[in-house]
C-alpha cells in the first residue's frame, strides 16, 4: 500500500481530487483535523469530500479520551476508509496544545483514545506516530512525563496500542524534538533509523505497518515494501505529483494517465466547484508543480495563479494550457 501523508494547509479536497485523477492506487489522507473542532465546527465544510476522492482516510488529533470519542463518533457518518489518531505532530500549534508527538510521552493514555476511537467506529482505527520523542513534556495538571528515544520505549508504546487492538501503524523514522526545531527541521535533521521500524514490524508482524519518512523514489519505496506492508510518501507528492503516476507504473498496474488526461479531467470539477460557491484559484492551487521539473512549468505557474482577470475562469485557464503547454510533456506517459 502507498499513500500520501496528511499535510495541513495542504491535503485539502482540491489536493486529493487532483491526486485521484493521477493515480487510482495511492490512500489518501486529510489534513489533520483537531477533534474539537469537529465537535464544534461546520461538519460538513470539515468532513464532507467528493467520492471520486476516495479511498480517504481521515486524520484526528486530541488531547483527551472523552473528545476523541465524540469527534470519532460524528465522523462515523462519513465514508471514511479508516481513522487515523495523530501521535507524530512536532509543530508548536499541535504540540503547544497537548497534541500530536507531544501525547507519546503518554502511551497509556495513547492506548486508552485508541479505544475510545474502536468504541466509537466500526472503521479500522490506527496510529502515526515516531520512533520516539526528546525533550520533557507535560499535560495540564500533571507531572513531566518521560521522554524517550530507545527501542525498548517505542516497542512498549506499540505494545500497548496492540493489547487495545489498534489495527494498524505509520511510523515516521525519526525522533521529534519538541523544543528547539522546526516542523521542516523535524523532517530533516533527526538521522532516520529504518532499522527500528523493520525491527518493530519483525516483533508484531500481524499489525499492519507503513514506514515514513525520507522516502523519494520508485526504488527506494520498493525496497521498503520487501519488509513494510506499505509506505507513506509525504512532500514528494506535494512537489512532484505526477511522481505517483510513475509509481503507480513502476509497481506494475496499469496506467497510462497523462498530465493532459489531468487537466481535462479537472476542467469539469473546476466547473462544479465555482459553481457551488468556492473559488476558482482554490481548486487549482495546489497542481501548481503538475509540470515540476518539466518544460512548461514557469508557464502552468503563471497561468494558474491570482489574480485572475474577472472574465477569466478556471476552464478557460485549463483549454489554454491544453493548448499552449509542450505537447511532448502534456502527452508524456509514466
Amino acid at each position: 500500500m502507498i499513500s500520501i501523508a496528511p499535510m495541513v494547509d495542504r491535503t485539502d479536497r482540491y489536493f486529493r481530487y487532483f491526486c485521484r485523477l493521477i493515480s487510482k492506487e495511492v490512500l489518501l489522507y486529510t489534513e489533520m483535523i483537531t477533534a474539537p473542532a469537529i465537535i464544534h465546527g461546520d461538519i460538513e465544510h470539515l468532513l464532507a469530500f467528493d467520492a471520486f476522492e476516495g479511498p480517504v482516510a481521515l486524520q484526528i488529533a486530541g488531547t483527551n479520551v472523552e473528545e476523541i470519542f465524540k469527534a470519532t463518533k460524528i465522523a462515523e457518518a462519513f465514508p471514511y476508509t479508516e481513522v487515523n489518531l495523530n501521535v507524530g505532530c512536532p509543530s508548536d500549534r499541535v504540540s503547544g496544545n497537548y497534541m500530536g508527538a507531544c501525547l507519546m510521552a503518554y502511551p497509556e493514555l495513547v492506548a486508552e483514545m485508541v479505544q475510545a476511537m474502536k468504541e466509537a467506529t466500526n472503521k479500522p482505527v490506527t496510529v502515526k506516530h515516531r520512533i520516539g520523542i526528546d525533550g520533557r513534556g507535560t499535560l495540564p495538571d500533571d507531572q513531566p512525563k518521560k521522554i524517550w528515544d530507545q527501542y525498548e520505549d517505542l516497542y512498549y508504546f506499540v505494545d500497548l496500542l496492540d493489547q487495545v487492538g489498534v489495527d494498524g501503524l505509520t511510523i515516521h523514522a525519526r525522533i521529534a524534538i519538541l523544543a528547539g526545531l522546526s516542523p521542516k527541521e523535524n523532517r530533516e535533521v533527526p538521522p532516520l533509523r529504518y532499522e527500528d521500524v523493520y525491527r518493530l514490524k519483525d516483533d508484531f508482524p500481524h499489525i499492519p505497518m507503513e514506514v515514513n519518512g525520507g522516502i523519494t523514489t520508485c526504488e527506494a519505496i520498493n525496497e521498503h515494501l520487501k519488509v513494510m506492508d506499505g509506505v507513506m510518501l509525504g512532500r514528494k507528492a506535494y512537489d512532484d505529483p505526477f511522481f505517483l503516476a510513475h509509481l503507480d507504473h513502476y509497481l506494475g498496474h496499469r496506467t497510462t494517465v497523462t498530465r493532459g488526461d489531468v487537466i481535462r479531467g479537472l476542467i469539469p470539477y473546476v466547473e462544479r466547484m465555482v459553481s457551488e460557491g468556492h473559488k476558482g484559484h482554490r481548486t487549482l492551487a495546489h497542481t501548481i508543480n503538475l509540470f515540476h521539473g518539466k518544460r512548461g512549468s514557469k508557464l502552468w505557474k503563471q497561468l494558474i495563479s491570482p489574480p485572475w482577470d474577472d472574465q477569466i475562469t478556471g476552464k478557460n485557464i485549463l483549454k489554454k494550457a491544453l493548448l499552449t503547454l509542450p505537447d511532448e510533456v502534456l502527452n508524456e506517459r509514466p
